[in-house]
């Protein structure tokens, strides 16, 4: 199947590198990831040592915690289908 311009389907989705799939896997997902990483990082910083008596800025940490490892369990999750998606319509990323 070829898109106008003569791209082919496999070609815009891309392989790992390049099209869609190239540009979600080295830009998209870290920037996400980081975003997520530093949620959890912020949330124990302020539960353990920015905040040791007050209880409600210690709650919102907790929460950042929560949130921040939640989002990395998400994106690994989505990251792990998308990858067994692809691989099963032929199109799996390159290694």
């Amino acid at each position: 199947m070829n898109l106008s311009g003569g791209t082919s389907l496999k070609d815009f989705i891309g392989n790992g590198t390049g099209g869609i799939v190239g540009i979600i896997n080295t830009i998209i997902v870290p920037v996400i990831f980081a975003l997520a990483l530093a949620s959890f990082v912020w949330g124990v910083v302020s539960y353990f040592f920015l905040h040791g008596s007050d209880d409600t800025k210690r709650t919102e940490g907790r929460e950042f915690i929560l949130w921040g490892i939640l989002g990395m369990v998400v994106l690994v999750s989505v990251w792990g289908f998308v990858n067994v998606v692809l691989s099963t319509l032929g199109i799996a990323p390159a290694k």
